[in-house]
Formats: structure tokens, C-alpha cells, sequence
């Protein structure tokens, strides 16, 4: 798992929407050794989700037999003194080629997705 969150580009964040719906989305995310950092547009669904039901999953994509599944469970909450993305070093580092191919610059994309969310995660499932 610690590799997976350290390696993997994307991240699958399911929050529950209107009626109690799943509401799976994948995200680019930074893993800090105790929680993930997602930025997000201030419009995004996944915000007002957030604001109401706070428990949310995060997953990776398995391998092509599903032999490799692993689930984080936690609850998430808009960061309010996290860095903004284009001034997350570690963030940047890894995203800068994917920031570049949307045809973002470090500063755009910042201003563009500069909500920062964070997931702590409580529980691990996988198999």
C-alpha cells in the first residue's frame, strides 16, 4: 500500500451525493505519510458532498484479475492553511507534466484548483 501511495498518479475519491448515491471521481493526490491531499475546483460536487457527509473512500485501480484491491476509509474536510497546488513542492514535482499536458501552467492550474481537500484515513481494506 505505502508504495501504491507513493507511486500511483491517480486516486479514486467516492464521496456520497444527493440520495445517498456514490459519487466516484479519480483525483491526482499527495501522500504525506499520515493523510492525502486533493485539490479541487471551488464549484466541484465532491465539495458540497464533503460539507455534508464527511466519510469518504479512496481507492486505486486493481490489477486485471481485481487481486489487488486496496481501499482507504476515512473522512475528509477542506484544508484551509494547506499550501495552494502551484506552492506544494512535492505536489508540483509530481503533477507538473500532467499540469502542462491539460495546457495549465503551475500558476493557472493553482488558481483554477485551489481548494484543498484533505482525507485521514482510519481503516484498510483490501485483498
Amino acid at each position: 500500500m505505502a508504495e501504491l501511495l507513493k507511486s500511483e498518479q491517480v486516486i479514486w475519491l467516492t464521496t456520497v451525493g444527493p440520495g445517498n448515491t456514490p459519487q466516484p471521481r479519480p483525483v491526482w493526490f499527495w501522500w504525506d505519510g499520515t493523510s492525502v491531499l486533493i485539490y479541487s475546483k471551488p464549484k466541484a460536487h465532491k465539495l458540497r458532498h464533503i460539507r455534508r457527509y464527511p466519510n469518504v473512500s479512496l481507492h486505486f485501480n486493481s490489477d486485471a484479475e481485481a487481486n489487488e484491491v486496496a481501499v482507504l476509509v476515512g473522512r475528509a474536510a477542506v484544508a484551509r492553511t494547506a499550501p495552494a497546488a502551484n506552492d506544494h513542492k512535492q505536489y508540483l514535482r509530481k503533477y507538473r507534466k500532467g499540469i502542462a499536458n491539460l495546457g495549465m501552467t503551475p500558476k493557472g492550474f493553482g488558481e483554477d484548483y485551489s481548494v484543498a481537500i484533505v482525507v485521514t484515513p482510519s481503516r484498510l481494506r483490501g485483498f
